[in-house]
């Protein structure tokens, strides 16, 4: 079904919520049976008056839009996850196993491409650190991009993955297309699920990104690594990839680390644990740490460098610039704060010197008012 008869049909199938799907500041919609439904707006959710009729007209819409995308939803198969055509996502479960009724989740598709001057001027990043990520891409450094559910991760591999260099060839592989990355040389690769109703077999990421490495990329982006398919990224990053990138769930830049080799052992890996642990040490370099906070502003929380491991095995992270809470402003509720270097010079200044890009260490110093704040251990906020 085309992206046209679709939001024709959703006059229809999501007619209760139509509105929400129509207001473009609203990001997600959860339904939580037919008469309890919330929406997230301006990062903060809300309960809205919608409404489905009963029970019986929330999972005929569920089915209605799963078979306009092919996917089937009934006692059989209890979940639906689907790419709608209009580029939102749709998550849904039926009862008994979702207790409150007919559970579902939707992310819209966001019609706004976000460039590196939106993150400055929605204040999640310093003229600086937007500056300093830049020539992490430039530099092809393999970048790490860390958070929680809703925390801005794909928002941030989008701006990443468009300052690639314009001679190079880009391979995108993601579960569901989210992606929106604007290059002039991108392939995109998407995941099937296994249908035996249909005679289709499962292509997973892992199988899409063992494909993508004979296809001559210069760069690889996966867009969640959420499988054994985390050692296949490491392992390309370390072997002539470099500047690939990938999102992970994790809540600080060393956590990031830690999960990447926990995902690496879920499959039947025959490496030690060590040495897979040393893998990620030394093909990570750049984790960029996105964090969605209180006040519902989603921003970078963390850049950090990863040195690889120290004596007892443990990842080593630096962090080069934290964007710290100063403030609250007694109007909105909004956070104050800025991005701040943390006076750490990365190791691989001497390619910036080298290149020639203007941007001196200087950049890195960090403010005085910012050294008192850590030395009194006051440095953490804003979560």
């Amino acid at each position: 079904m085309c992206p046209s008869v679709f939001e024709d049909a959703i006059e229809t199938f999501l007619s209760p919520i139509g509105d929400l799907l129509a207001e473009e500041k609203v990001t997600e919609i959860m339904i939580n049976g037919p008469g309890e439904i919330f929406a997230e707006k301006s990062g903060l959710v809300y309960k809205t008056p919608n409404k489905f009729t009963n029970e019986e007209a929330l999972q005929a819409a569920m089915r209605s839009i799963a078979q306009s995308v092919g996917r089937k939803i009934d006692n059989e198969n209890p979940r639906l996850d689907a790419r709608l055509p209009n580029g939102s996502r749709i998550h849904a479960v039926l009862p008994p196993m979702a207790r409150n009724g007919t559970t579902v989740a939707i992310r819209k598709f966001s019609k706004e491409k976000l460039t590196l001057k939106d993150l400055i001027s929605f204040k999640s990043l310093s003229v600086d650190a937007a500056r300093f990520l830049d020539i992490c891409v430039f530099l092809s450094k393999n970048i790490l991009v860390s958070g929680g559910t809703g925390s801005g991760k794909t928002s941030m591999l989008n701006v990443l993955g468009s300052r690639m260099p314009k001679t190079q060839r880009l391979i995108v592989i993601e579960d569901a297309t989210e992606l929106q990355i604007k290059a002039e040389h991108v392939v995109f690769f998407e995941t099937r699920k296994a249908d035996p109703t249909r005679g289709t077999t499962e292509v997973s990421i892992r199988h899409l990104l063992e494909s993508s490495l004979r296809l001559r990329p210069d760069r690889v982006i996966v867009g969640e690594v959420r499988g054994e398919e985390a050692l296949d990224l490491i392992t390309a990053m370390s072997t002539g990839h470099s500047g690939s990138m990938g999102t992970v769930h994790a809540n600080t830049p060393t956590d990031a680390c830690t999960r990447l080799e926990t995902l690496c052992l879920m499959g039947d890996v025959k490496i030690p644990p060590d040495a897979i642990r040393k893998m990620i040490g030394s093909a990570m370099q750049v984790i960029v740490q996105c964090a969605r906070y209180h006040d519902g502003g989603r921003r970078t929380s963390h850049i950090s460098e990863c040195l690889g491991l120290d004596e007892f095995g443990r990842y080593i992270c630096k962090d080069i610039y934290r964007w710290v809470q100063t403030g609250k402003d007694p109007q909105t509720g909004r956070y104050i704060g800025e991005s701040v270097p943390c006076g750490y010079v990365p190791t691989f200044f001497e390619e910036i010197i080298v290149n020639k890009l203007p941007f001196p260490k200087s950049k890195f110093v960090a403010p005085d008012w910012y050294k008192k704040l850590m030395e009194s251990g006051h440095g953490e906020g804003g979560h």
